[in-house]
């Protein structure tokens, strides 16, 4: 039977070359496992914390591997990460069984010679004999930052030259800190006072966000009924920022270009009262699937999930209100998607620049005079926001910035920028993820 380390090596080996996202990856892994639920949470926080402290795993590693790491076969490195981190970062388990358990796989993996290699390396790091904060005196600030809080150093030099040194650092620190989850109230079927005596919820640790109907708790195993009930959804309160920004009426006419996987158009379709009509787009047929499936869950009936490319597609009937949650670089969300960090690149930045663009323009061409547009993104890189809006603007005389703040609270609404943007840096507020929204009016044809 597979372990749980054994897991976590083969689907570390499987980010190497292939292109899922280890949250969906490591589902389906778990779902075809016989793991027990302790070895599934083991697997689990192996995979995220490798993801999460690579750079820095790679770094002490170095200080006792005699040869260059990077040129060492992948199997040897995630070998060796896997019980660099159990040996750092797990306490409960014993050194000598981190050691044994990862001489074993790389016997089975890599052979008797690589696991003589591994066992010689695992041996001599330990919290006692890994001096990190000396290790790093000498080097400059943002290498410094990048190896001890483990991101990108080119990442971590534009957080810098852009937010400062100092929330630059608690981005970092928020992206390797347990994700919270966010937690919206279904308004359609339930209240905040309601739902918590309804569910026998009232004891479990929670924190407000300061959003009507939405909190965070890092528990989930309390909440995964009234989920399946339709009683709440999961959602960063950040994600609902976007939502309260463009505020729809109900009975009109919206449109989600980019849907998937449904958080935020059902979000919309809630604050309408479920009065109007929504079309929620995605170009993949599973995705709007999954997104009518939620709607039915919620009890939506104003959902219709179409699928097309927003690039292309032209509505029937021309959308009041717009929400573009455009795919981005996902920069906001690093402590939530752990190895999105480390497939940032600049040619990935321009394919998802020039799709951005490309939905806006369409977007421009699509809704009627008067509409609203909220063009949102999950990343805090200022080319994918307001960068990116600002060009808008200049192409498309017959927008103008729009300072309403919908259904903002006062406490976010006073955030809002002169142009009607907001910007949300993770680590700032309790539990928020990084994300940006920006708020338009097409103002003529």
């Amino acid at each position: 039977m597979t372990s749980a380390r054994e897991l976590a090596f083969t689907l570390l080996q499987a980010l190497e070359t292939g292109n899922r996202h280890s949250d969906s990856l490591l589902h389906d892994m778990l779902q075809e496992s016989a793991l027990s639920r302790t070895d599934r949470a083991l697997a689990t926080s192996l995979v995220n914390g490798v993801l999460r402290y690579r750079l820095q795993l790679d770094f002490v590693i170095s200080h006792f591997y005699s040869h260059n790491l990077q040129k060492a076969a992948p199997a040897i490195r995630n070998i060796l990460r896997l019980g660099a981190w159990q040996l750092l970062f797990l306490d409960r388990v014993p050194a000598w069984a981190v050691v044994n358990e990862s001489v074993r796989l790389a016997r089975r993996f890599k052979g008797e010679r690589m696991a003589k290699l591994v066992n010689a390396v695992l041996r001599k790091i330990s919290p006692e004999t890994v001096h990190l904060e000396d290790w790093l005196k000498a080097l400059e600030p943002a290498v410094r930052l990048a190896i001890l809080h483990s991101h990108p150093e080119e990442l971590v030099k534009e957080w810098m030259a852009v937010y400062g040194a100092d929330r630059a650092e608690t981005m970092l620190r928020y992206d390797n800190e347990t994700p919270w989850f966010g937690y919206r109230i279904n308004s359609l079927k339930t209240n905040s006072n309601r739902f918590f005596n309804e569910t026998g919820t009232q004891e479990i640790s929670r924190i407000e966000s300061g959003l009507s109907d939405i909190f965070l708790s890092r528990e989930f195993v309390p909440f995964e009924a009234p989920l399946q009930s339709g009683l709440v959804s999961i959602q960063n309160p950040t994600q609902f920022l976007a939502c309260l920004l463009l505020n729809p009426e109900p009975g009109s006419e919206v449109l989600d270009m980019c849907a998937a996987p449904g958080g935020k158009a059902a979000a919309l379709c809630e604050l309408m009262s479920n009065k109007g009509h929504l079309t929620a787009l995605d170009i993949y047929q599973q995705k709007t699937d999954t997104i009518q499936r939620l709607a039915e869950t919620l009890g939506i009936a104003i959902i219709t999930a179409q699928t097309a490319d927003a690039r292309t597609l032209t509505p029937p009937t021309p959308p009041d209100a717009i929400l573009l949650d455009a795919p981005c670089t996902g920069t906001g969300v690093l402590g939530r998607r752990t190895e999105l960090r480390w497939k940032l690149g600049q040619e990935k930045l321009n394919e998802l620049l020039q799709l951005q663009k490309e939905l806006l323009d369409h977007a421009a061409h699509i809704l009627k005079e008067g509409g609203i547009l909220v063009y949102a993104t999950c990343s805090v890189d200022p080319r994918e926001n307001n960068l990116q809006t600002e060009a808008f603007l200049q192409r498309h005389p017959e927008f103008s910035t729009d300072g309403n703040p919908g259904s903002l609270p006062p406490a976010f609404a006073s955030e809002l920028q002169s142009d009607g943007s907001l910007l949300t840096l993770q680590g700032e507020r309790k539990g928020f993820d990084g994300g940006f929204c920006h708020r338009m009016v097409k103002t003529s044809s």
